[in-house]
């Protein structure tokens, strides 16, 4: 009988899968990355406990395109800066991709708020134009002109935080009790230019970053970096306190809360 694909794989194709993943070679993305202080209280709200908010008000952007063998990936997300249990990072609230396969692995594993969306990171000479869309909206967009050459970054570790949960079968709520994740990134810069420009943020009812004006530009930045990641499950968070932000995942602020077909099986 000729191989049936989706049958049991053997452990040998199991442990060669697994020794590929843990021998990938760095891989470059080249990137703009915009960073601004915002409203306060915009940025608390947006925050599910047990985050907190940070000593500043940030909000981060990141547009990038990615060199994966075989095909281009665009990778982006739209951040706030927070804070658990001591420890500071980034909570993401949108990451767009251009890719199925880039959602999977990170909705699924790490909890990620990946959507399929379009990234564009364009250079002309000096000028540079990034942005960010879904549903035929630019809803962040960079742009302005390279300047000067910046130093080289030390290679740093950056914390994000993310919810890892599914919604439950029956509609109501989640399967069992949502985890907080830490994902540690070990980042390595290559090249980094200043830009000067603006960013601007246009409304969308699916990606309403607009809600977190830029109030002041801190830092916009033109790049070439490589990262790795590994995430760990910090603890238990209460269903009940997640749940008013679970529409941050999908467009369909409903779709946590639908049932099951009418006459489906259960």
């Amino acid at each position: 009988m000729a191989r049936v694909r989706y049958g049991a794989r053997t452990e040998a194709e199991i442990a060669t899968a697994r020794e590929a993943r843990s021998a990938l070679p760095d891989i470059w993305s080249t990137g703009v990355v915009a960073l601004w202080e915002s409203d306060p209280d915009a940025v608390a709200a947006v925050l599910p406990p047990p985050l907190e908010p940070a000593r500043r008000p940030l909000v981060r952007a990141s547009i990038s395109t990615v060199e994966l063998p075989g095909y281009p990936l665009g990778a982006g997300s739209v951040a706030v800066a927070a804070v658990h249990d001591g420890h500071e990072g980034w909570y993401p609230l949108v990451m767009p991709m251009t890719h199925e396969r880039a959602l999977t692995g990170g909705r699924e594993v790490f909890g990620e708020p990946k959507k399929l969306g379009e990234v564009t990171v364009e250079r002309d000479g000096l000028v540079v134009r990034a942005a960010l869309a879904r549903h035929g909206i630019a809803f962040v967009e960079v742009r302005g002109a390279v300047g000067e050459q910046l130093p080289l970054p030390e290679p740093t570790a950056k914390l994000d935080f993310y919810f890892k949960f599914l919604p439950a079968v029956d509609g109501e709520g989640f399967d069992s009790d949502p985890v907080l994740i830490h994902c540690t990134r070990h980042e390595k810069v290559r090249r980094l230019e200043r830009i000067s420009g603006d960013v601007v943020l246009r409304e969308s009812v699916y990606d309403p970053v607009a809600d977190l004006p830029v109030r002041r530009l801190v830092d916009l930045t033109i790049g070439e970096k490589t990262s790795d990641q590994q995430g760990r499950a910090v603890e238990r968070v209460s269903a009940k306190a997640l749940l008013p932000y679970i529409h941050q995942r999908y467009d369909d602020p409903q779709q946590i809360h639908d049932g099951p077909p009418e006459g489906s099986v259960r």
